[in-house]
């Protein structure tokens, strides 16, 4: 196979630049890597043979393939080194001053048919390609960290990017064993955009005192079957990494409410309480592991008042079958007794509302999350309101808890951790999809290989149902006020008529 570039430069020899300089080399290109510090060249060069030669050690690799491949990984000392090379890969610090400095000087020292590539991720490749004499070879490639193990690549058109550019880049990355997803240059491109969804809601929870960070990352690890929690996931990035992105892709998108920074970052940033690199993120760390608050234990309680479950209840069938299996004593009444404990599971709304309007008494009132089925999450979900009497409380973790899944109570908001969340991923998702960024093809899977997310967003609405990610959307809207809870018209059009999430045809 003739691939695709025979001869390759990456520009920076950071994490990112190393890493594309691995798996390009390791496709067949010749590769020449360029750093502004020599020493960091050397060190990149060590990085990338000691992989190369582990590797070896576990069979997965030849001493002949490795000895091939350490051949044509080389060194550069100045950019005129370069002059050769039919692609240059630039992954150097997110300035787009310093970025588009360094472009102008490499056009005037390669050839007239090279291609340029920016390894940005949150900066505009048009906006870059700006002051280039030949845009149309300009183009985003975008890769994640570590590159050889996050298998996904982002291909950006700017707006004078040859159609063709994208095409030879599209299939290098197949060469190099990754899958190209196509994005057009809109902030954040697909994966960054996407995740906005997930950390973002999560520091709104947060900030109102709902829950605790470690609460929130086992609920959405248990509930919804994320890999990280949001907070175990900016320890692993950093603050310092993905602060700025967050930052970059709310003012680009001129302060849309769905993008807006938390000052919980921000501050940590200043404080410089990045993450797991500097042992003390969200979490404190020793030896590289991170030391987990142990969770409140379950509630001795002697006696378990009676049940009743609200008529409007979310999943009220499989609610009445999961106390009925944990034994409870239930009440079939049309209102319940003065000794009940009252269960609501609202989509959306708070507990205090649902209490208020269906004129139950909040005193004796506890929510249950039932967005998804019982039967397929790790973990129950109860919320309180302001005035649920303590022993209520109890009984109802003491009741929830019988069979040995986990139990997290949290305080009252609109919508429970995992309806707030994953209606937020949800929307944004669709909202990616109005604007034609990509197909919703390319996104489920440059999420779902960009951050690990178990299923797609598309397909985690599909899996819900439009309707109850909507009905969430509205209610969260009611409580809050808030326009960052506005459904996206792909969504509430698909809702309207029953259409699946992944429905292609134009409209």
């Amino acid at each position: 196979m003739t691939v695709s570039f025979q001869k390759v430069a990456v520009i920076g020899a950071g994490a990112m630049g190393r890493g594309i300089a691995q798996i390009a080399t390791q496709a067949g290109s010749q590769v020449w890597l360029y750093d502004t510090q020599p020493e960091a060249i050397a060190k990149a060069r060590d990085a990338v043979f000691q992989q190369w030669d582990k590797l070896q050690e576990k069979g997965r690799l030849t001493a002949e393939a490795v000895a091939d491949h350490k051949s044509r990984l080389l060194g550069a000392s100045e950019l005129q080194d370069l002059a050769d090379c039919e692609l240059v890969v630039e992954a150097i610090v997110e300035k787009i001053d310093i970025k588009k400095n360094l472009f102008t000087e490499l056009e005037k020292v390669l050839s007239n048919t090279a291609v340029l590539v920016t390894n940005t991720s949150s900066l505009s490749v048009t906006a870059i390609a700006a002051a280039l004499q030949r845009p149309a070879l300009f183009a985003g490639y975008h890769f994640f960290n570590p590159v050889p193990l996050m298998k996904v690549v982002e291909v950006i058109a700017g707006l004078k990017t040859d159609p063709s550019v994208c095409e030879r880049l599209t299939e290098f990355a197949r060469q190099m064993g990754h899958t190209p997803v196509q994005a057009q240059d809109t902030p954040g491109f697909i994966v960054n955009h996407a995740g906005r969804g997930y950390g973002t809601e999560a520091l709104r929870i947060v900030s109102e005192g709902v829950a605790d960070f470690a609460t929130i990352d086992r609920i959405l690890r248990d509930q919804v079957g994320f890999k990280l929690g949001p907070f175990e996931l900016f320890d692993l990035t950093a603050l310092d990494v993905s602060h700025p992105v967050i930052e970059a892709i709310y003012h680009q998108y001129y302060e849309e409410p769905r993008y807006r920074p938390n000052v919980i970052t921000a501050q940590r940033l200043a404080g410089g309480v990045v993450g797991k690199k500097v042992g003390e993120g969200f979490y404190k760390y020793v030896d590289g592991a991170a030391l987990i608050p142990t969770e409140p234990p379950v509630p001795v309680v002697d006696d378990i008042p009676p049940v009743w479950v609200s008529p409007r209840a979310a999943r009220r069938m499989a609610l009445l079958q999961v106390l009925k299996n944990l034994g409870a004593k239930i009440e079939t009444g049309a209102s319940p007794s003065p000794e009940a404990l009252t269960i609501v599971a609202p989509l959306g709304f708070d507990i205090t509302t649902v209490a208020v309007v269906e004129r139950l008494d909040p005193a004796r009132t506890v929510g249950i999350d039932m967005l998804f089925d019982d039967v397929a999450t790790k973990r129950r979900v109860l919320a309180t309101n302001p005035a649920t009497r303590a022993d209520m409380r109890d009984a109802a973790h003491a009741l929830f808890a019988r069979d040995g899944k986990a139990v997290s109570v949290i305080r009252d908001s609109g919508g429970f951790v995992t309806q707030r969340v994953v209606a937020t991923i949800v929307n944004i998702a669709s909202d990616i999809c109005q604007q034609r960024i990509c197909s919703p093809q390319d996104l489920e899977t440059a999420v779902t290989l960009g951050l690990a997310y178990p299923i797609g967003p598309l397909a985690m609405g599909n899996r819900l149902g439009p309707d109850s990610i909507l009905e969430v959307l509205f209610n969260l809207q009611t409580v809050y006020g808030d326009p960052r809870y506005r459904p996206s018209p792909w969504l509430r059009r698909r809702g309207a008529i029953g259409l699946s999430l992944m429905h292609t045809e134009e409209e």
